[in-house]
């Protein structure tokens, strides 16, 4: 798979994060074509303390061919073009990448829930 992750800095007006994310960003990657599924997290901290990261929103594609075919449609340019003043703002950074999936090998641990 190919994914494409913005990641959404902590910043202390929220709502407007929030609205942007909720009525721009995610309308517009649902419109998306050959988007595989979508991810969102929504960040709680970092070992230590606080991290400087609010949310995650990862686009899963088949193949590179296929995202960058879908960041060329209508919805892409528009999506890139809402994003952009966020990312010259410093608000969000981005990358793409390749993602593979490995299943977890269980053993048994006195650290299991």
């Amino acid at each position: 798979m190919f994914k494409f992750t913005t990641l959404y800095y902590r910043v202390d007006d929220t709502q407007t994060l929030e609205t942007f994310f909720s009525e721009t960003h995610l309308q517009l990657a649902e419109k998306l074509p050959g988007l595989v599924k979508s991810e969102v997290s929504r960040v709680e901290g970092k070992p230590g303390g606080e991290s400087r990261f609010h949310m995650v929103y990862a686009l899963y594609f088949a193949t590179r061919a296929s995202f960058e075919l879908s960041m060329t449609s209508e919805p892409g340019i528009k999506l890139m073009q809402a994003l952009k003043p966020w990312a010259d703002a410093q608000l969000i950074t981005w990358y793409y990448a390749d993602s593979f999936e490995e299943k977890a090998i269980r053993r048994n641990s006195s650290l299991d829930l």
